[in-house]
């Protein structure tokens, strides 16, 4: 019996482990949720978007892109970005931005297209 109770515990600790893991750590292809994102934390986060193609591309003084992307609930959010867009951007299935939510736009450190 005690053999059985050695087996048992372990395998499921390990199902257990795998069930968390495969939840909520995996990487995914599903669209994030904006509101999700604490606009008090400048700690950088990744967030899969669809890129808006009808408001374009706008450039700023400073050389920066400017553009719109939805999320999974279709809130739609300025993003603040680096001036260097990779090509194909309106082609893209979805975008994977990295930075951080402020209070009025996302400001992008980096960003990389899903095809």
């Amino acid at each position: 019996m005690k053999n059985v109770q050695k087996i048992i515990l372990p395998g499921l600790v390990l199902i257990i482990v795998a069930l968390v893991y495969f939840t909520y750590f995996s990487p995914s292809d599903e669209l994030g949720d904006f509101s999700k994102l604490d606009t008090n934390s400048n700690a950088s986060v990744q967030i899969i978007v669809k890129f808006v193609k009808e408001k374009g591309i706008t450039r700023d003084r400073e050389g920066g892109a400017h553009f719109y992307v939805t999320d999974k609930k279709n809130r739609e959010v300025e993003v603040s970005g680096p001036g260097k867009l990779p090509p194909g951007m309106d082609n893209a299935v979805s975008i994977v931005l990295i930075g951080h939510m402020t209070q009025s736009h996302f400001h992008a450190h980096g960003l990389e297209l899903r095809n």
